[in-house]
């Protein structure tokens, strides 16, 4: 750990932290106070614990603590009381608040988990042990997809074992749904709650919004049979208010500025109202016919739809029609320019602008299903054998589409004269000469910008699989040593594949306005210092004025379609260890995984070799073979406490769109050269060596402390980089160079079977380490006066020395080497509660530092960006009946994002803005019933 204290700026302790650490360790000594007159190994005191009841926020903390308590492993854990009373849209907001842990927002929800600093593709999600498909375009999990409701607890493995099938690199997060018969008897529980976003109402949509759920479990048949069965329904406005500018910053020689000075190539200012709808089913049932059977079939259904439009105000800084700068076709000039200290213009006044007004809509449905069939039998000499049939699915359908409209030009060119100012920590400011706000002055036309834009992305993502495991009592020979072993096969066939016809939406006729009937309230973009502009029906105003015909059989689009797909085999061999060394009762495991994965790709390039062109298909792809082995030590050191060691050889597969074939290629007739860019379909995975310390103190289920320390050397990792040694041959066939070049009379050179190939490929690795620091602690462990008050805290502090530079997203950050990321330097999470008489209040927050975010772009692809760290704090008080004709029911309040965070990007430095984007608190009021 000598880097960590080399660094110790990068490790400066917060007062959060300093305040988990301070309570920890005065709880301790409390507690070793209290114990003091035990005996060792006295557990009189546990046996006093456990016979108290709890309830409501309490019983989910301690179900959790219990769940990292007896694991062999390193792990989280959330319960189930846990989630379904936290403030939570979905089960993401949960995890986010995890040691290690944190979330990215995407409209405002938090939606894919970076674990101990990684990217989110580095980290595996499981349902129920089984590994899950995505929404998305790589393998990170969306996790606003799954409702809180329907899980009844997350486990999240920070350290692997060889029996943990489809684990990741940073960590393996398993959601769970109920097992009906771990129920003592029949539950019913029903929750309905209304919201509103701070925001306000806009354009056609509401601010409100509603959520409800049911869910039920029972058991029959003199408990032999269980069934579950839950239903979460969630309709959420979509409101945002977002200033952003173009990227690139970069420095500019245009003569009305400084030299040298950083600039942009434009700037936006919006409204986004729409409306996200998500609904998810549970079900279970559950046969144990006898102690030595059990058979489960579970499944899990969710469909989200998502719809909005963004109404904005949009200018370039250079563009305004015209190609040449002369009196009566003049560029745009500035005037007034002020700059930084570090060249960044922060300031001035634009002259010749021709702003648009445009209409942007996205729908996007998103559906995923999963299934599995679980049996497990148990034979009279302790042996036991598993089976696991497994499928899941997911599918996204989008609708992406664009109108322009402008200011008439029935005479001239109505060019405005625009005041701008840049803020990195606010809306930037654009107050424009002309006035917008009059529909029947904007026109459709197919000029100078054109009349719009439109993209219809799929994604199909489904994996079929089976594992099988027996356990076996370990042999007299290593009695002492093992209680037993674990040998086992899983194998999975997932395809993933991805769809992207494009193509202009193309006015039919003549210039023409947006006819009423389909213009919706004007929206106030007052907070950029802009007035209100029209709001209208995107699609309906294609259907009535243009035309629209998407394709992907074009040069310049066949290379965004692909197939992937994978064929895994993983065995493993595991001994769940129960030995003492040193005096100290020792248990963990001790393995090895062989992970053999067959991957192949399907796509298209364009081959314009000849004639006007064609598109052709290519394919490629390569097998891969993994050893993994695993040590997860947990030696007890009495009094409760905990010292674990981890050591493991860590694997993560490529990001699903990185091991496409796709390419986009074509020669340089005036050099003979050939080039391309796309994917490699022969990457191997991203591989580590990993060590993980953990200490842990214990105060029965009631409470821990806790502090550890990991380090990852990263053996390799994917970077785009440019080989300028390909070998082109297979698209050159038949290739004839053209006649003449240059002027027409020169000949075309003769072309070279190598060139430059642009794609994603291995590269050297570097090293990730960190520690962590934890406390869940009831107060009244320090005073009987702080009874019901309570806390849980950690600080996690990562540092890591690989340094990134991907050509396909320099320009989004700074043109240089960034960071690896999703990671965050420093990551806080603090919940303070207080739980008597039925009352409860709490209040939560999670703080993580700057960290490079994947995001889409404008051309539907994913690339990099600086995320300013940000803070979000939620609020929840309520009251719960536990006697009368009211027993069961709870009221509740809640607050979202309680101090209106922003979410901000940025071009390698802060005075460089991007995105700064507000969605608003959001208030909620509810209540549960439970019987």
């Amino acid at each position: 750990m000598t880097t960590l204290h080399a660094k110790r700026e990068q490790f400066r302790i917060r007062p959060i932290a300093a305040g988990c650490m301070l309570l920890g360790l005065l709880a301790a000594g409390a507690a070793q106070a209290q114990q003091a007159p035990a005996a060792e190994g006295d557990k009189s005191a546990d046996r006093t614990l456990d016979t108290v009841t709890v309830t409501g926020i309490r019983r989910g903390i301690e179900a959790a603590i219990s769940v990292k308590k007896n694991s062999d492993s390193i792990v989280e854990a959330i319960s189930a009381e846990d989630i379904g009373k936290l403030p939570d849209v979905s089960i993401a907001e949960s995890i986010a608040r995890l040691p290690g842990l944190s979330a990215q927002r995407v409209a405002g929800r938090a939606q894919v988990i970076s674990v101990r600093g990684l990217s989110p593709d580095f980290a595996t999600t499981l349902l129920n042990g089984r590994e899950l498909v995505s929404t998305g375009d790589n393998r990170s999990v969306e996790f606003d997809q799954y409702p809180s409701e329907l899980l009844s607890g997350v486990t999240i493995y920070k350290t692997p074992d060889a029996g943990l099938v489809g684990q990741g690199l940073s960590g393996t997060i398993d959601m769970l749904t109920v097992r009906p018969l771990d129920f003592g008897s029949r539950v019913v529980s029903l929750s309905a709650r209304g919201s509103r976003n701070s925001l306000g109402s806009a354009a056609s949509e509401s601010a409100n919004g509603n959520r409800f759920s049911a869910s039920y479990i029972d058991q029959f048949a003199n408990r032999t049979i269980g069934v579950s069965i839950g239903f979460a329904h969630q309709e959420t406005p979509i409101q945002e208010n977002q200033v952003g500018l173009y990227e690139p910053w970069e420095a500019t020689s245009r003569a009305d500025l400084p030299t040298g000075t950083f600039n942009t190539g434009g700037i936006k200012a919006l409204r986004r109202t729409g409306r996200q709808e998500r609904n998810g089913v549970m079900a279970t049932v559950e046969f144990r016919p006898s102690k030595n059977w059990t058979s489960v079939v579970d499944g899990f259904w969710t469909k989200a739809k998502q719809e909005d439009t963004a109404n904005q105000f949009e200018m370039s800084m250079g563009w305004n029609g015209n190609g040449t700068c002369a009196p009566a076709t003049p560029c745009t000039t500035w005037s007034n320019p002020t700059v930084n200290s570090n060249n960044s213009l922060t300031s001035g006044t634009l002259s010749y602008a021709y702003p648009l007004v445009r209409g942007i809509y996205n729908k996007r449905d998103d559906k995923i299903v999963a299934a599995g069939w679980n049996n497990k039998l148990k034979f009279d000499n302790g042996a036991s054998l598993m089976a696991d049939l497994n499928y899941s699915k997911a599918t996204r359908d989008e609708v992406s589409l664009e109108n322009n409209t402008q200011l008439s030009r029935v005479t001239a060119v109505p060019y405005d004269t625009v005041q701008l100012a840049y803020r990195s920590g606010n809306f930037s400011q654009i107050v424009p000469t002309l006035d917008y706000s009059d529909a029947s002055k904007l026109f459709l036309t197919n000029t100078i910008y054109g009349s719009g834009y439109g993209k219809v992305p799929s994604v199909k993502d489904e994996l079929s699989g089976f594992k099988l495991v027996a356990n076996l009592p370990a042999p007299a020979a290593l009695d002492g040593w093992f209680a037993d072993f674990d040998i086992g096969v899983n194998y999975a066939d997932r395809t993933k594949k991805k769809r992207q016809p494009e193509g202009g939406t193309t006015l039919k006729g003549a210039d023409s306005v947006i006819a009423s009937d389909l213009q919706y309230s004007p929206v106030n973009l007052g907070f950029a210092g802009l007035g209100t502009i029209p709001a209208w029906n995107v699609p309906g105003t294609i259907a009535r004025y243009m035309d629209f015909n998407p394709t992907d059989d074009q040069a310049w689009l066949v290379y965004k379609a692909w197939d992937v797909s994978e064929k895994t085999t993983t065995a493993f061999l595991k001994g769940n260890i129960d030995s003492t060394t040193f005096g100290l009762p020792m248990r963990g495991n001790v393995g090895l995984q062989i992970v053999n994965v067959k991957q192949e790709s399907s796509s298209f390039y364009w081959d314009s070799t000849s004639g006007t062109g064609v598109r052709k298909p290519v394919s490629s792809g390569k097998t891969v073979t993994d050893f993994l082995p695993a040590l997860n030590l947990a030696w007890s050191l009495g009094n409760e406490q905990t010292l674990r060691l981890g050591l493991a050889k860590q694997m993560a597969r490529p990001k699903v769109d990185q091991l496409r074939s796709s390419l986009d290629f074509g020669v340089d007739n005036a050099t003979g050269k050939p080039g391309a860019s796309g994917g490699n379909s022969k990457l191997n995975p991203w591989r580590a060596n990993a060590l993980d310390l953990s200490y842990e103190k214990y105060f029965g289920s009631k409470a821990y402390v806790s502090a550890a320390g990991y380090y990852k050397d990263l053996r390799s990792y994917i970077y785009t980089q440019s080989n300028d040694q390909y070998d082109f041959s297979q698209f050159l066939q038949g290739y004839t160079p053209p006649s003449t070049c240059g002027n027409g009379t020169q000949q075309c050179p003769p072309v070279r079977p190598t060139g430059t190939y642009t794609a994603p490929y291995n590269g050297k690795g570097g090293k990730l380490q960190g520690i962590e620091l934890t406390a869940s602690l009831p107060l009244n462990l320090l005073s009987s006066s702080l009874n019901g008050f309570g806390i849980i805290a950690s600080a996690s502090f990562n540092h890591s020395n690989i340094q990134v530079k991907d050509p396909e997203s320099a320009s989004s950050v700074g043109n240089g080497f960034i960071t690896l990321p999703g990671l965050s330097k420093q990551v806080y999470n603090l919940t303070a509660y207080y739980e008597q008489d039925g009352f409860e209040f709490r209040i939560s927050q999670r703080r993580r530092s700057d960290f490079i975010g994947e995001i889409g772009n404008f051309n539907g692809a994913r690339t990099l960006r600086y995320v300013v760290g940000e803070s979000i704090v939620d609020a929840q008080v309520g009251y719960t009946f536990s006697e009368g004709p009211l027993k069961g029911l709870s009221l509740l309040a809640q607050v979202n994002n309680l101090t209106d965070e922003a979410y901000r990007t940025y071009a390698g430095t802060k005075d460089r803005p991007l995105e700064y984007m507000k969605w608003g608190r959001v208030y909620q009021v509810g209540a549960n019933y439970k019987f």
